[in-house]
């Protein structure tokens, strides 16, 4: 009896555990495996002791997903083809959140299963579109909550401009013009750095780079415009070292093994249009950052 109860509840929770492990693999097949490992978990659980049977059953399918998608990062991941934004497949969450992100996930999921990083992906998809607390979301990625807000944060920005940054056919590569840039900078070709920027570009320290500006003299207010960031990187960034950061390249600045600095780079059409300086320690962490040889 004990088991047909819970085959029952399991049953009932499905469309939605497969909904959340869709929108988290961005693949139907791998969806149905993620459900599947979440059914072989309850099975080795006590489950009469669970006091949230629904929650419990996200956590795991959330977990095993995470699992999935950093598995898929190790091999550098390929785009997925059997599944896609345009499936249909039951969703749980409340008509009024779907309506509100309908245009925007919609439209963008694709670029978001291929682009975010995993822990990224994973903050996003479970408080946007589930609207899993960040507390809950935390203990499945295994950063603090204000970290797990940060995520999402990030993804919620990249997913809303992921139509605009969708490069041509023949635009450079992120990575590319990545290492254009530090090259120039570090060379102090001006000419080099003005051809990688775009005219608007915004240089974007946060409070603690901002500190760690004032005290050396480098920098000490947000810049814009191709010129003025040009001079301020022209023979400079000598000590960066090119990385990936939640899965685009970029670049740290370390001291003594310990990331101090990080460079995340927006680019479009080929170019550089944000260059965003992270310093604040929280903020380090919550980054997935992997070195470039």
């Amino acid at each position: 009896m004990e088991n047909e109860w819970l085959i029952e509840r399991f049953e009932a929770d499905r469309p939605r555990l497969r909904s959340v492990a869709f929108r988290l693999l961005g693949s139907a097949s791998e969806a149905d495996d993620a459900v599947q490992e979440a059914w072989l978990r309850l099975t080795r659980a006590d489950a009469g002791q669970v006091e949230n049977l629904g929650g419990w059953l996200t956590t795991v399918v959330s977990r095993v997903c995470l699992d999935m998608l950093r598995s898929r990062r190790a091999r550098r991941e390929e785009p997925l083809g059997d599944g896609g934004p345009a499936e249909a497949i039951p969703d749980a969450a409340s008509p009024e959140r779907e309506a509100i992100l309908a245009e925007s996930v919609g439209a963008a999921m694709a670029a978001v299963v291929q682009q975010l990083a995993p822990a990224e992906r994973v903050a996003f998809v479970l408080h946007d579109v589930f609207g899993v607390s960040f507390e809950e979301i935390a203990e499945i990625v295994g950063r603090s909550p204000a970290a797990a807000r940060q995520l999402a944060s990030r993804a919620r920005r990249r997913v809303q401009g992921a139509s605009a940054e969708q490069p041509g056919p023949a635009a450079p590569h992120h990575r590319e013009v990545v290492e254009a840039f530090f090259r120039a900078s570090r060379s102090g070709d001006f000419e080099a750095l003005l051809a990688v920027l775009a005219p608007d570009v915004v240089l974007k320290p946060d409070e603690a780079a901002l500190r760690m500006g004032a005290r050396t003299g480098w920098l000490t207010s947000e810049l814009r415009g191709a010129r003025t960031v040009a001079g301020q990187f022209a023979g400079r960034a000598q000590a960066a070292q090119l990385a990936l950061i939640d899965g685009k390249a970029g670049a740290v600045w370390a001291a003594g093994g310990r990331t101090v600095v990080a460079f995340v780079f927006e680019v479009r059409e080929g170019r550089v249009t944000e260059v965003e300086l992270v310093a604040d320690p929280e903020r380090l962490n919550a980054l997935e950052i992997v070195m470039l040889a």
